[in-house]
């Protein structure tokens, strides 16, 4: 599929292919089974609201204008924000007003978007319920259709620059894994399943689709995908554990307490377990992946080298790894929470209180348990990659035809000298460019090999 995979890996041996396939199939076809038990067949509609009307429209002017005093407020009682104060004329450009002029005021309060000429804005129409024909115009927020447009365009144009044809299939990897969890995942939660089972059941999908879909139908991908499955059964369980030891009910959070109040039959602890499960399973793609490919690598770097010595080798590329990923979860999770931390410089209780406290008690524990997650999938991957990798290349020593073993050549120590005139002739380049001596050449590695899987 991609044009810098000239050389592809040597084929897995037939006996541990059909292993793999006879593993892997049935776990697919029993995630697809579970997935059609679970699948929000007929889960009711969202209930129409009384929406207001949104148009768009292009700012013309702004005009600023002196606040009037602000009413005296009781001490104790918070100051009120004031201003900006003005009027904003805006050019309406869909519905029924189209091409009219209207006035609206000058946003202001909280998070209110600051406009100036020539911004294009959302506005919404509001009706005097006391007067139908009468109504009023607001400002609501910034159009950002375009701008997410061409980010998205820069987005995917550099994937595909830099990946090619694997840059296109993680494209549709990413938008396969969004259909799963817009279409199953979601729809399931909400209709009354358990998040848990419905995440667990979710996140297999999305693995296996964007796994296969992404580094092709290979015993490496295959071993990519065992330990990712393998790893995520035991994050599921890790995380029933702690938060059953820590008493996390799942209203950690004024999202969750909000979700509660709009649809009580939602399970709150249940979905605070699938936050974890689908939170890791970007990381654990990551770290099996790697450690699979990590352990290919070296078996065809060095054929010689045994079970034994590959696991150990690809362990402690994992090991830098995790250890690069741990800080990479915990500044991911302390990110999305920032203005819960900020609330924390101002709590007056003390440090052991707050971190006990239910909204940060969740937060560590999605923390310890994704990164327990990881650390289990470097060795389990890590160990199938090998097992894999070296079957059917340990096979009983070659006898000559006195019936003793054939013991292998060694392979012959370098001469110094050759060594020396390979590392400092030039390598070969296009034609008129010096061309390297034989040793050179022969200490060259083949330009034209890949251990890439061939799609």
């Amino acid at each position: 599929m991609g044009a810098d995979h000239t050389r592809p890996a040597p084929s897995t041996p037939p006996r541990v292919r059909r292993i793999l396939v006879a593993t892997v199939v049935p776990l697919v076809l029993a995630t697809v089974v579970a997935a059609l038990v679970l699948w929000p067949w007929n889960s009711p509609e969202p209930e129409a609201g009384a929406d207001v009307p949104r148009y768009h429209g292009t700012v013309t002017r702004v005009v600023s204008e002196s606040c009037p005093p602000a009413p005296e407020v009781p001490e104790g009682a918070g100051e009120t924000g004031s201003g900006p104060c003005g009027t904003v004329s805006v050019r309406v450009d869909t519905g029924p007003a189209a091409g009219q002029q209207v006035q609206t005021p000058i946003p202001a309060g909280p998070g209110a978007p600051r406009v100036e000429a020539g911004d294009e804005i959302i506005l919404v129409e509001l009706t005097d319920p006391t007067d139908p024909t009468s109504s009023s115009w607001n400002i609501a927020e910034h159009q950002r259709g375009m701008p997410l447009i061409w980010l998205a365009v820069v987005f995917a144009a550099a994937i595909v620059a830099f990946g090619r044809w694997r840059g296109v299939a993680a494209l549709a990897g990413l938008a396969a894994s969004f259909a799963i969890l817009l279409a199953f995942v979601l729809p399931g939660i909400s209709a009354g399943r358990s998040p848990l089972l419905v995440a667990v059941v979710g996140a297999a999908l999305i693995m296996f689709v964007v796994l296969y879909l992404t580094h092709g139908i290979t015993a490496q991908t295959s071993v990519a995908v065992l330990g990712t499955l393998g790893s995520l059964v035991l994050t599921g369980l890790l995380g029933t554990l702690a938060t059953a030891a820590t008493h996390l009910t799942g209203f950690g959070s004024e999202d969750a307490t909000t979700l509660s109040m709009f649809q009580a039959d939602v399970d709150l602890h249940g979905l605070l377990l699938a936050g974890i499960i689908i939170g890791s399973l970007g990381v654990l793609d990551d770290v099996t992946v790697t450690q699979a490919a990590t352990v290919t690598e070296l078996a065809h770097a060095n054929p010689g080298l045994s079970r034994r010595q590959l696991y150990r080798a690809a362990t402690r590329v994992g090991r830098a790894h995790i250890a690069s990923t741990v800080n990479t979860i915990v500044l991911a999770y302390a990110g999305a929470s920032l203005p819960l931390l900020l609330l924390l410089t101002a709590d007056s209780r003390g440090v052991s209180q707050i971190l006990t406290s239910e909204f940060l008690a969740q937060e560590i524990v999605r923390s310890a348990v994704a990164t327990l997650g990881l650390i289990a999938a470097v060795p389990l991957t890590t160990a199938l990659a090998a097992l894999v990798t070296t079957a059917g290349h340990d096979g009983p020593p070659e006898r000559t035809g006195d019936g003793t073993p054939a013991t292998p050549a060694a392979r012959p120590a370098p001469d110094r000298a050759e060594a020396l005139e390979a590392l400092g002739a030039g390598r070969p380049g296009p034609a008129g460019d010096p061309q390297p001596s034989p040793a050179a050449r022969k200490w060259w590695p083949d330009p034209d090999r890949s251990t890439d899987s061939a799609w």
